[in-house]
């Protein structure tokens, strides 16, 4: 199976995260990409700088033809149609889409990594795709969602009631 994060934290063209985040996964099915599951959206403190607004995140589980460099060719259009510009690292976004695992392959690729690089690292990402793939296993150290769950903690994560 193929994974997406999805996260914003400042409005984009459409409206406040929540309905970015929505009309983002309507956006992937227009470009061949068919999403087959969506976790409950998440509220979480913005990292590493606490001092921006909380973000909402979710995973979805997709379906799609696209290589994996094509697919995320595509999601950084996708986001860039929601109004992202990339200027600096960890900077409040209106969308931000990471590929974080694509049918367990892993590369180290500098434009492609896989799986995402911090993905076990990150609540925000984790408890969504636990959502979505409770069964799921890191595809580079095998290691369950559960352990890595448990070695996080909710790190401030938690599920947005009003999505």
């Amino acid at each position: 199976m193929i994974y997406i994060a999805l996260g914003a934290n400042m409005p984009s063209s459409v409206g406040p995260p929540e309905v970015t985040l929505r009309r983002a996964l309507e956006a992937m099915s227009r470009h061949g990409i068919r999403v087959v599951a969506v976790s409950r959206f998440y509220s979480s403190p913005a990292w590493p700088s606490a001092d921006q607004p909380r973000f909402v995140n979710a995973v979805a589980e997709v379906k799609t033809k696209l290589l994996p460099g094509e697919l995320m060719r595509t999601l950084l259009l996708i986001e860039k149609s929601f109004g992202r510009v990339r200027k600096t690292k960890w900077e409040p976004r209106s969308l931000d889409l990471d590929l974080i695992d694509y049918g367990g392959l892993v590369s180290d690729a500098p434009h492609l990594m896989l799986p995402h690089p911090w993905m076990h690292e990150r609540a925000f990402v984790l408890k969504p795709l636990a959502d979505v793939a409770p069964g799921w296993r890191h595809p580079d150290t095998g290691l369950p969602i559960g352990t890595l769950l448990e070695t996080v903690g909710d790190d401030g994560v938690e599920v947005l009631e009003t999505a």
